[in-house]
This record gives structure tokens, C-alpha cells and sequence, in this order.
């Protein structure tokens, strides 16, 4: 049996002449990753409900020689989402690469909890991956091919107090993604979560700046560490490109080790 050339095997890497819709990507985990995926050869669309945003991230990475459209519109927002993606589709091209990054924050203790951040955690984690999923998916399913990459986090596996809700949220994640595993795989789309250990962004922007959080994630962590958002693009690359075709309804964790040890 021949063994693969080093060329056959960075082309299974290649994402050229592919497309990626990136929720949530005006900014942080999402422009990292939108910024990652257009660097392997796709061309990106950015997605936020804020419309300057969104034209100002896209103009930044052209400018940076990539290749990037936009698409306005909110996932929690079900027949805005069916008819951007529609729009995407018919005046951009077909939307090879899904990647569900949108995804908002709350902390309280669980016997406060307040039930309107509950139901905002709901609507944005959960319900906006389904939506935008299902609209992607219509279109990929004819096709008989797609990647849909779901961010997960290491709060699915791991609770921590005051975020139980959150927890849930991505808890949910990853079994809708083996859902759509179960579902879409015969079909040729290939499902996966992608999970991220504590990273230095806005979302958690108050951990971040807390010395004592600090001290112990990086005492907890066996890189002892944050971990950096352009870190994630490799796993996202992996799980967008054909280096992954067999690899269906699985979470990747890319947190440093902190799932690994106690």
C-alpha cells in the first residue's frame, strides 16, 4: 500500500474553494476563528446582528488578503435566520462550513438565578444553534455534503458555581450535536463540537481581570495558563476540512488539559 506524500496529506487540510458561515464573528472566539478558517483557503461570511460591525471585521480581513462576506442577522430571530441563509445561498454561493459561535454569558447563584437570563441563555446557546443548524442544513442535505462545527465549552463536562445555567446550555450542545450526527451523517454532513477551556476574551473579561481566578485556573490548568483564541483555529480547521470526513457527532476539547486531571 502506498503511504500518502506530505503534500496529499496538508491538501486533506486545505479548505480552498470552500465557504464558512461564522456566527457571532464581529468579534472575539468568532473573529478568531472566521480569521483561522479564511488563513486555510475558505471563504469566510461574518455574521453579527450589527450590520457596521460586521462590514468593519469583513473589510479588515480583506485588507489582510482574505477572502469575506456579510450576513446580518440574529439566531434567536427563527424566520430572520431562514431567509439570511437563503440569501447567503442564492447571492453568495453555498455555505460548505457552518460554525455556531454565537453564544452569550450570566452568573448568578442557581437559587437566584434570574428567570430572564435563563430564557436569554435559552434563546442565544441553544435555540439559535438549532435554528441556524436547521436553515444551514436544508441546504447542505441536497448537496450530500457540510461541516457543522457547534462551540461547545468545557462547561459541558465541567459545573462550576454560578454559571449552572450556561453549563446547561452547552451541556444541550453537545447531545443536539450527536443529534445531528445521528441524523445527518448517512446524509454527508459531519457534526462536531468544538470545546474551549478558559480563553482570554470579552465574555469573560471579569474573570480575567479577578487575580484569585486567575491564580487558580492557571494552578488548575496543566498548561498553567489562558489559553489564546487564535489556539482554537487549528482544531476548527481540522473539523472543517476533509483531514475529518470520519470524525461525526464528536467534542474536541482544546482546554489546556483541564479536562484531563483533577
Amino acid at each position: 500500500m502506498r503511504q500518502p506524500a506530505m503534500n496529499d496529506i496538508l491538501k486533506l487540510f486545505s479548505l480552498s474553494g470552500r465557504r464558512a458561515l461564522i456566527t457571532g464573528s464581529g468579534r472575539g472566539i468568532g473573529l478568531a476563528l472566521a480569521r483561522g478558517l479564511a488563513g486555510a483557503g475558505a471563504a469566510v461570511v461574518i455574521n453579527d446582528r450589527n450590520e457596521q460591525k460586521a462590514t468593519a471585521v469583513a473589510a479588515q480581513l480583506r485588507d489582510e488578503g482574505l477572502v469575506a462576506d456579510i450576513s446580518i442577522f440574529d439566531v434567536t430571530q427563527r424566520e430572520e435566520v431562514s431567509a439570511a441563509i437563503n440569501k447567503v445561498e442564492e447571492r453568495i454561493g453555498s455555505i460548505d462550513i457552518l460554525v455556531n459561535n454565537a453564544g452569550i454569558q450570566r452568573r448568578a447563584p442557581l437559587d437566584t438565578f434570574p428567570a430572564d437570563d435563563w430564557n436569554d441563555l435559552l434563546r442565544v446557546n441553544l435555540d439559535g444553534v438549532f435554528h441556524v443548524s436547521q436553515a444551514v442544513a436544508r441546504h447542505m442535505l441536497p448537496r450530500g455534503r457540510g461541516k457543522i462545527i457547534n462551540l461547545c465549552s468545557v462547561q459541558g463536562e465541567l459545573a462550576r458555581p454560578g454559571i449552572a445555567p450556561y453549563a446547561a446550555t452547552k451541556g444541550a450542545i453537545r447531545m443536539l450535536t450527536k443529534g445531528m450526527c445521528a441524523e445527518w451523517a448517512s446524509r454527508g454532513i459531519q457534526a462536531n463540537a468544538l470545546a474551549p477551556g478558559y480563553f482570554a476574551t470579552d465574555l469573560n473579561r471579569a474573570l480575567v481581570d479577578d487575580p484569585d481566578f486567575s491564580d487558580w485556573l492557571c494552578k488548575r490548568t496543566p498548561t498553567g495558563r489562558w489559553g489564546r483564541v487564535e489556539e482554537l483555529c487549528g482544531a476548527a480547521v481540522f473539523l472543517a476540512s476533509a483531514a475529518s470526513d470520519f470524525v461525526n457527532g464528536q467534542t474536541l476539547f482544546v482546554d489546556g488539559g483541564l479536562t484531563s486531571v483533577v
